[in-house]
Order: structure tokens, then sequence, then C-alpha cells
């Protein structure tokens, strides 16, 4: 897939960035790079080969699973910046 002048500008526009005329065919010769790498990798042969989360094989660690009276709020909420009784008091994210 060839990416020209066009298409940069076509999705910098969609993205919302300012993109100078001059820059947009050596962006075009960049993304082309960036494409003709994604390609090389679709070539590489991974029938066999098991999904990996990590590089490591690493087990999870796992604790007991046990019922607690869980924690003592006073000492959970020592560091808190701001609290109203044994609550966290956290800024409004949503309007």
């Amino acid at each position: 897939m060839a990416i020209d002048a066009a298409t940069v500008r076509k999705v910098a526009r969609l993205a919302r960035l300012a993109q100078p005329e001059e820059t947009l065919e050596k962006l075009a010769g960049e993304l082309n790079g960036i494409m003709n790498w994604i390609e090389q990798l679709n070539e590489v042969d991974t029938d066999g080969v098991e999904p990996m989360t990590s590089v490591v094989q690493v087990p999870t660690p796992m604790r007991a699973d046990v019922v607690t009276e869980g924690g003592d709020p006073e000492v959970v909420l020592s560091n808190a910046p701001r609290r109203a009784g044994n609550f966290f008091v956290v800024p409004k994210v949503v309007e």
C-alpha cells in the first residue's frame, strides 16, 4: 500500500493536525517505510508459536485466599491527602 501526500493530508485533517504542505512528501516517505516494515513482519512464520504476554515466562504470584477483617480505616487513610470520615475525598472528574 503506497501512501502519497494526498493521503497524508487527508489523515492529518481527520486527526485535526495542522501539517505544513512542504512536509507532506517527507511524511509520506516515512509512513511508506513504516508500512514496508509492517509488511516484512507479516511474512514471519508464526505457526505453532504460543501468544505471549511477556518476553520472559514468569508465573503469576498467588496469595492465599483468606477472609480478613479488612483494614483499619485509620491506618489505611493515614496518608490520604483529604478524607471525609472513613472515605477518601477525590476531585470531581465528571461534570
